[in-house]
């Protein structure tokens, strides 16, 4: 086959890839993870089960597919607020509501997109090994904000446990570096940047997954306000300026 003809060709299969997850993350909106299948997907598209098979092996690949996108997104939306708060000039701990902001607001936006990734597991689907790294990038520019902070003794315990977790797993210790590079050789602001960064992840997906799970509903609060509330307690905890 000519390879002219080859552009044509993939771009179409990456365009219907597209409208099959397009179609997905509809049916997701509607019923869940959990009542996602191909045959409900083809039959939307005005396709044969078979067909829709040329494109994606399984459900779980097609899972896969849609919560690598999820991941990349979150991940996008935040480092786009990082690198906008950066410019800004503006402190650690206003970056920091920022980059939670954000994270907020793209959950918001597309709740079911975000229980996906943080809701009830799928029954019988494992995730692929690099959703993992996936996970770290949304919370990536996190670590600098806490690398550089003075934890309080409320969170020293969770220090020293990052310490040992630092000490442990190569892979982490190479996911700070690779956000907090001036870090790499002191562990003590490694762990005090890991620390945050599980801290940050525990308040986020407090607040935020309540709200998009519908919990806030008949409460006298908004899910920025309890966030924001939030936030500022863990940037007192690292004594943010």
């Amino acid at each position: 086959m000519p390879a002219g003809q080859e552009g044509p060709r993939a771009r179409y299969r990456e365009q219907t890839r597209s409208e099959i997850k397009d179609t997905a993350l509809r049916q997701l909106a509607e019923s869940g993870a959990g009542a996602l299948a191909l045959t409900r997907v083809a039959k939307e598209m005005g396709l044969s089960g078979p067909a829709l098979y040329r494109y994606f092996a399984g459900r779980d690949d097609l899972l896969s597919a849609l919560i690598r996108d999820a991941y990349d997104d979150a991940a996008a939306a935040v480092a786009d607020a990082a690198a906008g708060a950066e410019e800004a000039g503006r402190s650690p701990r206003a970056r920091l509501h920022a980059l939670g902001g954000a994270y907020r607001t793209w959950a918001a936006a597309e709740p079911h997109r975000y229980l996906l990734i943080q809701g009830a597991p799928v029954p019988g689907y494992v995730a692929p090994e690099d959703t993992r790294d996936r996970a770290r990038a949304v919370l990536g520019p996190f670590l600098p904000l806490f690398a550089y902070g003075s934890p309080g003794a409320s969170v020293s315990a969770l220090v020293t446990e990052m310490e040992a977790w630092l000490a442990a797993d190569a892979g982490v210790t190479e996911w700070v570096a690779r956000y907090v590079p001036h870090a790499a050789s002191d562990t003590r602001r490694s762990a005090y940047g890991l620390a945050g960064a599980v801290l940050v992840w525990a308040q986020l997906h407090g607040s935020v997954g309540l709200e998009t799970a519908g919990q806030f509903t008949g409460m006298g609060h908004r899910g920025d306000t309890l966030l924001a509330a939030q936030l500022h307690l863990l940037a007192d905890a690292f004594a943010l300026d």
